[in-house]
């Protein structure tokens, strides 16, 4: 946990130092030195920074186990934590780090880890794949010159404007609360997870891919 945590730190730390000309992101060295002083404010540099980058990722959970990796570093005595939150934060990792520096980090076989790992894949793919939808409705989805909501706000939009029919809707509702309550550690993706529940929202990301084909 405390490996995968100074990671996730690093590969935030190296995104927000590149130069301009690589991500298009404009922080003075100013702002990166004080951004740069703990994890907290470099989560906010991304927040501020780096939306586009987020998909799939809620900064607020990443937060949460970098807090629990705290815990484990400073009142380590006798304390661990379940393999099933390490899985679950390796596999957020690896999906930052992809979304940041266009970098697919492989691990070993592990049926467990894998099925996290297709499952939460899987969901950023649906994020993207909305993302793409609310482009294509920006002008009902915002006032003239806002920018496109997050996701999961532009999918409540595009639900309520049968975009996104109820069927759909609610499937895509019901995958959004078990990929939370895998992510906040309320379940185990051992007893969750199943490769029919994977085919499922592997469906819906077709009938996503559909819609965006047909718009």
């Amino acid at each position: 946990m405390i490996a995968i945590d100074n990671a996730v730190e690093l590969a935030i730390k190296t995104y927000l130092g590149l130069p301009r000309r690589a991500t298009g992101v404009a922080i003075t060295r100013k702002e990166f030195a004080e951004i740069s002083e703990n994890f907290g404010k470099l989560l906010d540099g991304l927040e501020s920074h780096c939306q586009d980058k987020l998909l799939g990722i809620d900064l607020a959970e990443v937060e949460w186990y970098h807090r629990l990796r705290n815990q484990l570093y400073h009142q380590g005595n006798g304390l661990t934590v379940e393999r099933e939150k390490v899985a679950v934060y390796a596999e957020l990792a690896r999906l930052l780090f992809a979304n940041l520096l266009d970098v697919n980090i492989e691990f070993q076989p592990d049926d467990s880890r894998d099925r996290v790992g297709r499952f939460l894949g899987g969901w950023v793919a649906i994020e993207k794949n909305i993302a793409s939808i609310a482009r294509q409705y920006r002008n009902d989805l915002t006032v003239t010159g806002q920018r496109i909501p997050p996701p999961m706000v532009a999918f409540q939009g595009l639900a309520n404007m049968k975009v996104l029919k109820p069927k759909l809707a609610r499937r895509i509702d019901h995958f959004r609360a078990l990929r939370n309550r895998i992510v906040h550690g309320e379940s185990e993706p051992t007893a969750e997870l199943s490769d029919a529940i994977i085919s499922e929202l592997d469906g819906i990301n077709d009938e996503l891919t559909k819609i965006i084909s047909e718009s």
